[in-house]
């Protein structure tokens, strides 16, 4: 699919030059040919050259994903591909740093004006620590992290994110960056059309872009997003009132919050795992659960685990754990998370992994544009797991909290 979205501007959105827009789109285009152009011809290298070599140096043939790297790493192509992936990551995010540096304070005072604006509660508690495997690098190369703040009531590294992500990702999380939110929301309404929560928690939000589809299904629910940056839930604040929507925010981590048992109808996480550390998760899983009301669900969406696929794409996904600074995603992707699940007081017969067709790409089927209403005419088709993928889908874990099931202790 020729993808043709660009992002819809918003208040809280830092404002670009020509000259900075014209770099922006250099690097989601260079991205693009990347991942259209250079990333196909891993394959035949892989089947032609380095696969025989490796049989050859080993008696054998390449037997998981780790044997296929040790092989590629000394591909002259794979090289070229790795080091060109890698300098668009930090070209993008650089891109985008020269105009949200430029006008900082403005955007800071338009913030502060933006969620002065809403009744939506901002929760940011005083000496509140992140996590260290958060700290501790700079997650898929962006400066600062999450958590950094360089100035009082900061939300640079918010409004980085906001339109990082964008070019991140081509376009395919759609004008709002909305796609994951999105997409688990469209799956709720086809799969689940009695549900009806009361109060729902996304778990690791970010600015917020996949938190505000939950409060557009159920306008009536009481919506909260929590992430452990700071600024990035100060930006989200600002700007979900910027887009319309009363949700809450607050700095509070995964692992351990302040909300009550039984709270949440529904919690969600939208590519929250992967950034976690082995200790972390099940910790989390824990935490879902503790909040929880009796017949809720859980929901995290990501990509799948490495069970569910060949080694060759294990391999392919694996790169952003050696060249992207995401030291947990392969981890992550080894764990049995079902058993997890399971461990925080989930019933097995209640846990399963499923896939939400990527919202974006019915948006671009559908005739009548990029809405609400015109993917629900959209026929139902198949599709694969995958990461921002023409026709793919996002795999998410769904989790039932029985009606009977006593609270954790």
């Amino acid at each position: 699919m020729l993808n043709t979205f660009q992002q819809s501007a918003h208040p809280a959105l830092p404002q670009i030059t020509a000259d900075e827009a014209s770099r922006q789109e250099f690097a989601k285009s260079f991205k693009g040919f990347i991942q259209s152009d250079l990333l196909p011809g891993l394959t035949p290298v892989y089947q032609t050259r380095v696969s025989r070599k490796f049989a050859k140096a080993h008696g054998r043939a390449p037997a998981d994903r780790r044997d296929i790297r040790a092989g590629m790493v000394e591909d002259l192509y794979f090289q070229h591909y790795a080091a060109a992936n890698r300098i668009a990551q930090e070209l993008l995010w650089e891109s985008v740093n020269v105009s949200v540096d430029r006008q900082l304070p403005e955007l800071i005072e338009k913030a502060k004006e933006l969620s002065a604006s809403t009744p939506a509660k901002l929760l940011i508690p005083e000496g509140f620590e992140p996590p260290r495997y958060v700290t501790a690098l700079d997650i898929h190369c962006m400066p600062g992290g999450y958590c950094s703040e360089v100035c009082a009531d900061d939300i640079s590294v918010g409004a980085l994110y906001d339109r990082g992500v964008y070019l991140y990702s081509m376009g395919y999380t759609g004008p709002d960056n909305d796609d994951m939110g999105r997409s688990v929301v469209n799956y709720l309404k086809r799969n689940k059309p009695d549900f009806k929560p009361r109060r729902i928690l996304d778990m690791g939000c970010t600015v917020g872009h996949s938190t505000l589809p939950y409060k557009e299904l159920f306008p009536e629910a009481e919506v909260w997003g929590i992430d452990v940056g700071g600024p990035v839930v100060r930006y989200a604040h600002a700007r979900a009132a910027a887009m319309g929507q009363e949700v809450n925010f607050a700095q509070m981590n995964a692992e351990d919050t302040s909300f009550p048992d039984g709270h949440f109808d529904l919690v969600v996480s939208h590519i929250l795992l992967h950034e976690t550390s082995g200790k972390a998760m099940p910790k989390i899983f824990q935490e879902a659960f503790r909040v929880l009301a009796p017949g809720g669900m859980m929901v995290h969406a990501d990509l799948p685990p490495f069970d569910l696929m060949d080694p060759f794409t294990q391999f392919i996904l694996d790169n952003e754990t050696w060249y992207n600074n995401e030291p947990f995603w392969g981890a992550m992707r080894d764990m049995d998370q079902v058993a997890l699940a399971e461990k925080a007081g989930f019933d097995r017969a209640e846990v399963r992994f499923d896939t939400a067709p990527m919202a974006v790409m019915e948006f671009a089927a559908a005739a009548a544009g990029y809405s609400q209403e015109a993917s629900e005419h959209v026929a139902e088709r198949d599709f694969t797991a995958g990461e921002f993928a023409p026709g793919g889908g996002w795999e998410v874990l769904i989790a039932h909290k029985p009606e009977e099931k006593a609270l954790a202790a």
